[in-house]
């Protein structure tokens, strides 16, 4: 979803740094053999992913959402030489494309995957988390929110993807649309918690920056 004219949009990214070669070629794997290819982090909101990672240097990154492994590696790429990205999907059907770009990528010590529900997975980690990356299923948002701010270190990020859902959440809301209920309830958590600090960016489907106080 893009919300900018088409001709400025396209000047962002032609001027912005370009994806690196394995993600060009995951990218490409993922379009072409994988349900639901939309669900990928294109190239230019992978670069202001990777940015931000590496203006962190998160030692823990816990990313709720895998899908084919494009984002984990957009991290991986700011994390200190001791870090490690703990990433949740439940879709074990993934695991083996997400397996052949971490071993090609260097970081695949670095990362750890967990395949399951992330409501049970995310009270068994016991890290302190520098860097969190939402992007799982909407209507579970603010569960997720709940289970991970007491994890989070003090200056740590919380990264909220497709927080403006199409613009749905503009729109006159549909009872029945449970995600879209959901995202605005938790965009509202998020700038009214007094323990965060939150700035709501209209990168292409919305992402949310949230700083822990």
């Amino acid at each position: 979803m893009h919300f900018l004219p088409e001709k400025i949009d396209d000047y962002v990214v032609e001027h912005s740094q370009q994806e690196p070669q394995i993600l060009q070629e995951l990218s490409k794997e993922t379009w072409q053999k994988v349900l639901n290819p939309r669900m990928l982090s294109g190239a230019y909101q992978g670069r202001i992913l990777a940015m931000i990672s590496k203006l962190i240097q998160p030692k823990v990154i816990l990313e709720i959402g895998t899908y084919t492994g494009y984002s984990a590696l957009c991290f991986a790429e700011g994390l200190t030489s001791e870090g490690k990205i703990i990433t949740i999907d439940k879709n074990e059907e993934l695991e083996s494309l997400q397996n052949k770009y971490f071993e090609k990528s260097g970081f695949r010590d670095q990362i750890e995957q967990k395949v399951g529900n992330a409501l049970d997975i995310i009270p068994t980690i016991n890290e302190q988390i520098d860097l969190v990356f939402m992007d799982a299923d909407k209507s579970n948002y603010i569960n997720y929110f709940h289970l991970i701010i007491d994890k989070m270190k003090p200056g740590g990020i919380i990264l909220s993807d497709n927080v403006l859902w199409s613009g749905k959440i503009v729109e006159e809301l549909n009872p029945k649309d449970i995600d879209t209920k959901v995202l605005l309830e938790y965009n509202k958590l998020l700038n009214s918690d007094n323990r965060l600090e939150t700035v709501l960016l209209p990168i292409r489907d919305g992402l949310t920056i949230s700083r822990v106080k």
